[in-house]
């Protein structure tokens, strides 16, 4: 193994030179306390910067085993090091020429603690993985500059990120501890009948709409009100307490403005961890809750949707649905029915962005329009069989219909970003003024119908590429020649999940798991069992700094919405 002396004679043997030279850096080098690998090199300075790996010793990096003894440890202690190594890099790589020369970077982080392939722990050493733009002008190697980069600059970065000395004791120890504490809570909630949980004094607003940081000014911290309020005894912090939304159909309701939609913000990204600091840390969340809304024109593949429509024109079957442009009342009821399939046991809706005639059909449009010729049966008439057949909960933010309140079993009203217990006045309200409307489509749910995937209609090739995708943001996929459209998916928070996701698809399909005779369920259970035995390196040839972990609800939804698909 070459070290680090014949990496900087190396570089600057190179200065002058054509870039396509600096292939010859490829390799691994001895440094006085890591390995440095240089796993790809860029073609020129404005393709994607060049793939690097550092395995420094256990015994070097000098971190306590308890900070990542368990699993949610772990992954909180890789996400802090994770960070720490981009806020460094961004001090220290600066621009070399053109292009992406000098500089030093992972994929951005939000403000969520995600298992990533960023940061690794093995069995003798931590490796960090990270990408480099290796300097020149025009197309000629800067060589002095390369050397400077990789023989001084990077092991600065390593020797700041990857020893404990060097880091704050009390924000390492917090990040972690904080992780392990809200995954706690989130696993308790079950044994309380609860489905989400908001601590007292969480900040739930955002700086804005591109701006996922906690509001600073004017920010009025969360309290539960006192017969909703609970308690959980955690690892660290010992007691926290807060509001407890139990199993079943919840509604949040108040005027415009008032933090309704705020709320359910905080408890669809509650089935992620928090860093410190965020105001969510402890807004848990049950982890299969899905947010569910309308999404005109998205295609859907043999969706049984009959339990909310029926009886279309021209006899055309809703058992079996497909359509390459569905309205917003038949992609509401398939985006249900493929989080019923995937194994959601939570969901949530804000009817801001729900179909009106999907969620309500009041009693004046009854008596217009008579039942046999109307197809679609509401979610309200539906909701509560969802609970008592299939035990999927449902919280709905609703601020223009009074009917829901005759199928719930709770109401929270949000008061200036303040929570109150309303259901007792709510309960009176439809006693007082009944409603004259009829329930609609029958008293069960209906059937639920598995659906197996062809393999012929996934397809990641493209021309002369076997596998070819390429990941836009968390709204676009390039999958193959198809795009896919993942706006209407607000629990992909990260792009790294996303092409996570998209390579998980790959894998499936190389693995044969698509074959026919697979249900869908089972295909997602395979891959994600897959990466629980082998780690997200599972889904790449190589390694991989930019993938991130996701959740099976997720992985379907996006398959879901490959325009290709087919199923039987």
């Amino acid at each position: 193994m070459n070290d680090r002396t014949s990496l900087k004679s190396l570089l600057l043997n190179l200065d002058g030179r054509t870039y396509q030279a600096y292939k010859d850096i490829k390799g691994s080098y001895r440094f006085p306390e890591f390995i440095l690998i240089i796993e790809r090199v860029q073609g020129d300075p404005f393709a994607s910067p060049s793939k690097l790996i550092a395995k420094i010793p256990k015994s070097v990096a000098g971190f306590p085993e308890t900070l990542y003894s368990n699993r949610i440890r772990e992954i909180a202690f890789r996400d802090y090091l994770t960070r720490q190594f981009d806020r460094v890099s961004r001090g220290i790589g600066r621009d070399r020429g053109s292009g992406k020369s000098g500089l030093i970077t992972i994929p951005p982080m939000g403000q969520e603690i995600l298992e990533r392939t960023t940061v690794l722990i093995n069995e003798n050493d931590l490796e960090i993985r990270f990408l480099v733009g290796l300097p020149a002008r025009g197309r000629s190697i800067l060589g002095r500059q390369a050397a400077e980069l990789l023989c001084e600059d990077v092991p600065d970065a390593i020797d700041a990120t990857l020893k404990y000395h060097r880091l704050s004791e009390k924000n390492i120890r917090e990040h972690v501890e904080t992780a392990e504490d809200a995954d706690y809570i989130r696993a308790h909630l079950v044994e309380r009948n609860l489905i989400a949980f908001i601590a007292n004094g969480s900040i739930l607003p955002r700086r804005s709409g591109i701006d996922d940081r906690p509001l600073v000014e004017d920010a009025v911290p969360f309290q539960s009100p006192p017969g909703l309020e609970v308690a959980f005894t955690c690892p660290n912090r010992g007691e926290i307490k807060g509001m407890g939304i139990a199993e079943g159909i919840t509604l949040i309701v108040g005027g415009g403005y008032h933090g309704k939609s705020t709320l359910l913000r905080a408890i669809e990204r509650g089935v992620y961890n928090h860093i410190p600091g965020d105001g969510r840390e402890f807004a848990i969340t049950n982890a299969t809750a899905v947010k569910i809304r309308a999404e005109d024109g998205r295609s859907i593949a043999g969706v049984n949707i009959s339990p909310f429509i029926k009886n279309l024109p021209g006899g055309r079957s809703t058992t079996g649905f497909s359509t390459a442009n569905a309205s917003g009342s038949t992609s509401q009821a398939a985006n249900i029915i493929e989080a019923l399939e995937a194994g959601t046991e939570v969901l949530l809706i804000d009817e801001d962005t729900t179909a009106t005639n999907f969620m309500i059909r009041d009693a004046r449009m009854q008596k217009l329009i008579a039942s046999e010729k109307e197809p679609i049966t509401p979610f309200i008439d539906k909701v509560r069989y969802l609970f008592t057949e299939y035990g999927v909960s449902t919280i709905l933010v609703i601020g223009g219909s009074g009917d829901y309140f005759e199928v719930a079993d709770r109401v929270i009203a949000m008061e200036d970003f303040q929570p109150r217990d309303v259901t007792e006045i709510a309960k009176e309200i439809a006693l007082e003024h009944p409603i004259p409307r009829y329930s609609e489509g029958g008293d069960t749910f209906g059937d639920l119908t598995p659906r197996i995937p062809l393999p012929d209609s996934i397809d990641p090739g493209r021309g002369r590429h076997a596998v070819k995708f390429r990941v836009r943001d968390v709204d676009e996929v390039a999958f193959g020649t198809e795009d896919i459209d993942l706006g209407a998916i607000e629990q992909i928070v990260d792009p790294c999940q996303l092409r996570a996701i998209v390579a998980a698809i790959v894998h499936g399909k190389e693995k044969g798991y698509i074959d026919r005779h697979t249900s869908l369920p089972a295909i997602l259970s395979a891959i994600l069992q897959d990466i629980e035995n082998d780690g997200l390196d599972i889904l790449t040839e190589f390694p991989q700094c930019d993938l991130a972990m996701f959740r099976r609800l997720e992985l379907a939804a996006v398959l879901n919405r490959l325009r290709t698909l087919r199923v039987k």
